[in-house]
């Protein structure tokens, strides 16, 4: 006996607008390990997200709807997608950005900043940052508060009334501060101490110019840069929580009908 899937023309479109909203997020989801693309994992994770989102999915009039219609509808839902996604990744973004911020001056970095043809994008100080910034995301929960967010939208902002108003737009474009205000909290002790080791070595180079102290001083800038880090690491997740208040709220406004 064979299985009929009968599968209506108001299904499919629904089914299009709410894969159009959650593709849009999941461009900037910060999976550990994973760039940032249209990588398998991330669309797997966009269908996967949009068929568990079946309940709620809206209900569409297929008589009423034409494709110019439905590709302009499929455009502002991705760009609610973006949106979300973009406030995520700039929370995410600001671990990156304090592990480049020191990772010039720890050593991390000297050598694809001397030799450019070496052929690596990042130090490792960056790729172990993007690491944590999205070990965070998980473990802290953000990810199943934006999914909510993102289920609730589906009543509360059904496809068709989203619009960006001056405000909401203002409050997305300043939490691209975020990514310099907290990567600089994350790194100050140890900008600090790099800091002031590289005074004492400009005092010592005064005193005895023959010594080449900045290539003998990189294993030691390391070794301390990485034990602070270290000893450092604890407060960080404290510090991703306090940053993450903001971005949600950002988020719950974006995706609720009153903008």
């Amino acid at each position: 006996m064979g299985i009929d899937l009968n599968i209506s023309q108001g299904t499919l479109i629904a089914f299009l607008l709410v894969l159009a909203r959650i593709s849009g997020f999941a461009v900037y989801v910060p999976l550990p390990g994973i760039r940032s693309g249209w990588e398998a994992p991330r669309i797997v994770l966009a269908v996967s997200i949009t068929l568990v989102l079946y309940p709620r999915w809206p209900a569409m009039d297929a008589s009423a709807m034409n494709l110019p219609v439905l590709i302009g509808w499929m455009l502002a839902e991705a760009a609610i997608g973006i949106s979300v996604g973009l406030a995520v990744a700039f929370l995410t973004e600001a671990f990156q950005m304090g592990a480049q911020i020191i990772s010039l001056q720890a050593g991390y970095s000297f050598a694809t900043t001397i030799d450019p043809t070496s052929g690596a994008d990042s130090g490792v100080l960056l790729a172990l940052a993007q690491l944590a910034g999205g070990f965070f995301f998980f473990a802290s929960g953000l990810d199943r508060k934006v999914l909510a967010s993102f289920a609730d939208s589906l009543s509360t902002l059904p496809p068709g009334h989203f619009h960006l108003s001056a405000s909401l737009a203002g409050a997305l474009i300043s939490l691209g501060t975020t990514i310099f205000t907290t990567g600089l909290r994350l790194v100050l002790p140890v900008l600090g101490l790099l800091l002031m080791i590289e005074v004492s070595i400009a005092l010592l180079a005064r005193l005895n110019s023959q010594l080449h102290l900045m290539m003998l001083t990189f294993p030691m800038k390391m070794l301390i840069s990485l034990a602070l880090l270290a000893w450092l690491i604890a407060i960080f997740p404290r510090v991703f929580d306090q940053t993450a208040g903001p971005v949600l709220q950002v988020v719950r406004r974006l995706l609720s009908s009153n903008g």
